[in-house]
């Protein structure tokens, strides 16, 4: 993992996810080209904003920590790159479970 992705801090209550890549599988000998594959669902967190801010002034803090790993939805989040490697920005409420 790089260092600078540690140094990149969520603001609020989004959640900095690396993707975990799936197995390859070949079914009947056919090799799927990565344009086809699917977007992983899984992933690490790498890092937590501070949580959530209620209306009151409250900070809720986020439920997930450094290292958990969780499910997304297909299609959620932001994605960026740094140093060579793809991330994920999106809010916490987007997870959909740990693991």
């Amino acid at each position: 993992m790089p260092s600078t992705a540690v140094k990149l801090r969520p603001l609020s209550d989004r959640v900095l996810i690396r993707p975990l890549e799936e197995k390859e599988q070949k079914r009947g000998g056919i090799i799927i080209p990565d344009t086809a594959k699917e977007k992983p669902q899984e992933g690490e967190v790498i890092s937590t904003g501070p949580g959530r801010t209620l209306e009151d002034g409250k900070l809720v803090a986020p439920s997930v920590k450094k290292g958990d790993r969780v499910l997304f939805g297909k299609y959620s989040g932001s994605e960026v790159t740094i140093a060579e490697e793809k991330y994920l920005i999106m809010r916490e409420a987007d997870l959909l479970a740990t693991l």
